[in-house]
């Protein structure tokens, strides 16, 4: 059985296109979750991260959103470069990626 540092779940929810929020699946969250699982690969962190596919993480005016555990720390994902950036320094270097935290999720700030 494996023992998961960290679990990253990606939002792939989709809505209704008159919905005024907008939705991750429409930003590409799909692709991003996919490039998530090939960085891990790459990075040889298979059986150690998982990178996950989530229903809606309710904030999908950021989207695509993400979150990763233990430490609840949340991102918005807007490319293959931004996937490449999280997995290298949150996930390897255990630094936060300042300039992807999701807004309210800073430390310091309220949501």
């Amino acid at each position: 059985m494996s023992t998961f540092t960290h679990h990253i779940f990606v939002c792939i929810n989709q809505r209704p296109q008159e919905d005024p929020r907008g939705c991750c699946a429409d930003r590409g969250s799909e692709r991003l979750h996919a490039f998530f699982k090939k960085e891990v690969d790459r990075l040889g962190l298979k059986g150690t991260v998982r990178a996950n596919k989530a229903g809606c993480l309710d904030h999908c005016e950021y989207g695509p959103s993400i979150v990763i555990y233990p430490e609840g720390v949340w991102y918005w994902v807007g490319s293959e470069a931004d996937v490449t950036e999280i997995m290298e320094r949150h996930i390897v270097k255990g630094e936060r990626v300042e300039r992807l935290l999701m807004p309210g999720h800073k430390p310091g700030e309220k949501a």
